[in-house]
């Protein structure tokens, strides 16, 4: 068994893959948000993965069975991006205990991004195994960015570059928007749900500059429309094609600069059907929407890969 785990901004994430990166039992728990606000400091977020880890931890290996043998590697999401000076403090939760059973357990440990673990989790919940470099698109509460992605030759994981991001992220649109209609935090599943299949005659307007979207002045304008009585099922179908419809745009743009055809989308917002359907027309592929929010799948498999890399290397 290859142990992943994950302590993203919003879930404490545990997995277990086998020796050919099959997922054996994984467990999730949310972090706990009050009812009004629109997320946690930094310091709040560690407390709670320092409290939910043993409990979400306990309930993944409670799931093993004797056959499955013991743990042969660890991995663990260290920062947020695979890039010089990443740093997120929440990730410390996941890397100490990371550390601690690799040590008792005297196996392997390995380090990876929690990008690449979402990039990794979309690729394999999609039944892909793309070699050469393609597009991803990561979107969520804290991260909108497109990016040129290429698989690293000789080791497990990827190399990223930035060519595309958002002013104000994907997620946070959303979230900002529920919260100002009431709706629990994260507020992405409610506000779908609240969409529905609404075709109002409310509409916001995008801006796109090649890559680069701003969804500020968008997201103002939701939050005029609320205060002045639209239709809460217009206002959430206006966002969510707003997002759709710049996210289009700038895949096109990337798509053209680049010469790439594949992209791939993970990240929460990627979860959201109304979303998909638009850019599904331009050939995009999406995570399983079970895999495209934080989970530690994709950390997993890469731990599995990494340990096979090291495995060829000694022989």
């Amino acid at each position: 068994m290859i142990l992943g785990i994950d302590t993203s901004c919003y879930t404490t994430s545990v997995a277990l893959v086998d020796v050919d990166g099959r997922l054996l039992a994984e467990g999730r728990r949310p972090l706990s948000v009050a009812q009004g606000e629109r997320g946690l400091r930094q310091s709040e977020g560690l407390f709670s993965h320092v409290k939910q880890l043993p409990q979400v931890m306990e309930e993944v290996m409670a799931q093993a069975r004797p056959e499955w043998g013991p743990v042969q590697a660890v991995s663990v999401s260290s920062r947020p991006r695979p890039v010089e000076g990443s740093y997120m403090p929440v990730f410390l939760a996941g890397e100490g205990l990371a550390r601690s059973l690799a040590a008792a357990f005297a196996c392997p440990l390995f380090r990876f991004s929690h990008q690449e673990g979402h990039i990794e989790a979309a690729l394999a919940s999609a039944g892909l195994q793309w070699k050469e470099p393609f597009l991803a698109l990561h979107l969520s509460g804290g991260t909108g960015e497109l990016l040129f992605a290429q698989p690293l030759e000789n080791a497990p994981g990827f190399q990223v570059e930035l060519i595309g991001d958002c002013d104000l992220p994907p997620g946070q649109f959303v979230d900002r928007v529920g919260v100002a209609l009431g709706l629990p935090f994260p507020a992405g599943p409610h506000l779908e749900k609240l969409a529905g299949d609404t075709q109002g005659d409310f509409r916001l307007s995008g801006s796109v500059q090649g890559t680069h979207i701003s969804f500020s002045g968008p997201e103002s304008a939701a939050q005029r429309a609320i205060l002045a009585g639209v239709e809460p099922r217009e206002v959430t179908a206006a966002v969510l094609d707003n997002i759709a419809k710049s996210l289009e745009k700038a895949v096109r743009c990337g798509m053209e600069q680049y010469k790439c055809r594949r992209v791939i989308a993970a990240g929460g917002v990627a979860a959201n059907a109304r979303i998909r359907r638009r850019l599904e027309k331009i050939g995009l592929r999406f995570a399983e929407a079970r895999f495209a929010g934080d989970n530690a799948f994709g950390i997993a498999r890469l731990g599995d890969a990494a340990l096979r890399h090291a495995a060829s290397d000694t022989l």
